[in-house]
């Protein structure tokens, strides 16, 4: 059925109003100040191959809607049929679908980035919906002629790009980035999730023949498959990266010794699954291993943790990974990263980290960890994340930050980072630096906080953008 709203309506887009979020005067004064920061996107998930292509996009839907797994969670919670979300309808089809939901999005994430990215990258300030579908679909599709990835990295004036890369990957598109000459500098992320799975032994054993490959170094035994990675790790080194990520339930202590990995390892090329309790002990060597590669180089380590991958097993086959059947965890972290980090600590091997909890139940517990591992070398050497997937909307970023501020320092924080797939998520690094300030601009107002404007201003840019430069020592590019 269609809407009875016109396509005419005067309802104003919240979005487009310059004091959005912003409901206090100094909370305006402090973003006029973090607008004019640009961004430096430490951890992403956007294809390099897509930034040395330049590519361009042929519609709305597919830069918009193609691998946008938010989206497609809740057009199936619309009741949208698959084949309009995953499958094989046409692409304004599938816009329209999306564009029906919009309406029952209020009050999600999904409708404020929709209607920023909408804004802020196609000047299209009509909210959405099936009656103004058609006409969104056309201007956005027209400016889309004139857009490509480089150049909405320019457009959001982007400094830096942390992609997250298999330590397989040849890296071709980074150096072809690199020689471009393109003003955004795009550094790999050292991920190695596929370096654990002894508990997929075919699995695994692919990977490492990737992995000798790669490396040109045999890979019969654990000692050849350590020199292997540390080869690889010094590779992305070479190419300016500063920075490993790892994808976790949760953490696994401190480790086994070398002869257990020997032996699982061993048993895994041969095929056999190991025990849990095998597989807990190879994984946590192998982390502490890690651990010591980036610490020996001076690294950062992020770890995320705490995601259900997967829970919907019928989804999985049918669409594969990555495709919205993911949620919030339910397991003790503390104990285990604890156990882990203090591994590191005695060995005098510990790097800079930041951590990334996906269950906000852990919050506090998290933060104060990080307190307990901080030390000379870095402000904020242990980092408590930013908040992430489920938890990169205003509420979830404003828990982070509150226990952040309660229990750290918040002045010393690394800030945002889009942990995204998509070009067009640039805006949610207002969207973050626009609560940020609305956060401390109440705070001001209700006597809380001194009305030190220069303090506050200073604090803010750092956050928005100083803090992160600083810590990860990446070179920023000039846009």
């Amino acid at each position: 059925m269609k809407s009875s709203r016109s396509s005419k309506s005067t309802v104003k887009n919240p979005v487009a109003d310059p004091r959005f979020l912003l409901t206090t005067k100094t909370a305006q004064k402090l973003y006029a100040a973090a607008a004019q920061e640009p961004i430096y996107d430490y951890h992403c998930h956007l294809s390099p191959k897509e930034i040395a292509e330049d590519r361009k996009w042929a519609d709305l839907s597919e830069i918009w809607l193609g691998g946008d797994h938010y989206k497609w969670r809740a057009m199936r919670a619309n009741g949208i049929p698959e084949s309009h979300i995953t499958g094989k309808a046409k692409p304004y089809e599938k816009f329209l679908a999306f564009a029906r939901t919009m309406p029952r999005l209020l009050r999600n994430p999904l409708w404020h980035w929709t209607h920023l990215e909408l804004d802020r990258v196609f000047g299209i300030k009509e909210i959405l919906n099936e009656d103004t579908a058609p006409k969104i679909w056309a201007k956005a599709n027209d400016k889309l002629k004139s857009l490509s990835a480089q150049k909405i990295l320019k457009q959001f004036r982007v400094r830096l790009v942390g992609t997250t890369d298999d330590p397989c990957d040849d890296l071709a598109d980074h150096q072809k980035i690199q020689k471009s000459g393109m003003g955004t500098r795009v550094y790999p992320t050292f991920r190695p999730d596929k370096a654990l799975l002894v508990d997929q032994p075919s699995t695994f054993s692919t990977w490492v023949q990737r992995l000798e490959k790669g490396s040109g170094i045999d890979c019969t035994s654990l000692h050849g498959f350590l020199q292997a990675l540390e080869q690889r790790h010094e590779f992305f080194h070479q190419l300016g990266s500063r920075i490993s990520d790892h994808g976790m339930n949760q953490a696994f202590g401190r480790g086994g010794t070398r002869e257990q990995a020997t032996r699982i390892f061993t048993a895994a090329r041969k095929g056999e699954c190991p025990t849990p309790d095998e597989v807990v002990a190879f994984k946590g060597f192998l982390m502490i291993y890690f651990g010591e590669l980036d610490a020996r180089r001076g690294w950062t380590k992020q770890i995320h943790f705490g995601a259900f991958r997967n829970g919907n097993s019928k989804g999985l086959r049918d669409l594969g990974p990555d495709s919205g059947f993911d949620s919030i965890g339910d397991w003790p972290q503390i104990d285990l990263l604890a156990g882990y980090m203090d591994e590191l600590e005695g060995r005098g091997q510990l790097p800079k980290m930041v951590l990334y909890n996906l269950n906000p139940a852990d919050n506090y517990a998290v933060a104060t960890l990080c307190g307990s591992f901080q030390g000379e070398g870095a402000r904020g050497k242990i980092q408590f994340g930013s908040g992430w997937w489920f938890l990169d909307q205003l509420e979830g970023m404003k828990w982070q930050m509150n226990a952040l501020s309660s229990l750290g320092l918040l002045a010393n924080f690394v800030g945002m980072l889009t942990d995204s797939r998509s070009f067009l998520s640039y805006p949610r690094h207002e969207y973050f630096r626009r609560l940020l300030c609305q956060i401390l601009g109440e705070e001001v107002e209700n006597g809380t906080l001194p009305k030190d404007m220069k303090l506050l201003e200073g604090m803010v840019r750092d956050i928005c953008y100083r803090n992160a430069e600083s810590y990860f020592g990446m070179e920023a590019g000039k846009v």
